[in-house]
């Protein structure tokens, strides 16, 4: 099992690198081929499969980097942490990760 918190900031920094280009390439290799994406409080999703998360990032692809608050709680292969947009600076939501063979399998964007 890889460490599901160095995941999760591998994910960010291809995240906030696709931001920045344009380019969400590399950030959705990083999921699994059978990756699940979802967001809770957010009229968007679910996306199941890369193809569809990389369909769903071409179509509304966003224009706002995200930064990790505090430290992430790993509980076996699935990590959670608050992060915020870049732009407001404040707690937007949780980031809910499960990886497997150190990609991607699951996840969750909440906004609160």
């Amino acid at each position: 099992m890889s460490d599901p918190a160095a995941v999760l900031a591998g994910h960010v920094r291809r995240f906030n690198d696709a931001v920045r280009t344009g380019d969400f390439t590399e950030m959705v290799a990083g999921f699994a081929p059978d990756a699940e994406m979802s967001f809770v409080g957010a009229p968007v999703g679910p996306f199941a499969g890369r193809e569809a998360i990389a369909a769903a990032y071409a179509e509304q692809p966003p224009d706002d980097e995200i930064r990790l608050l505090g430290e992430p709680r790993v509980e076996g292969d699935t990590v959670e942490t608050d992060y915020a947009w870049a732009a407001e600076g404040t707690r937007s939501g949780r980031l809910i990760l499960t990886e497997r063979d150190g990609a991607i399998a699951r996840l969750v964007v909440t906004f609160e």
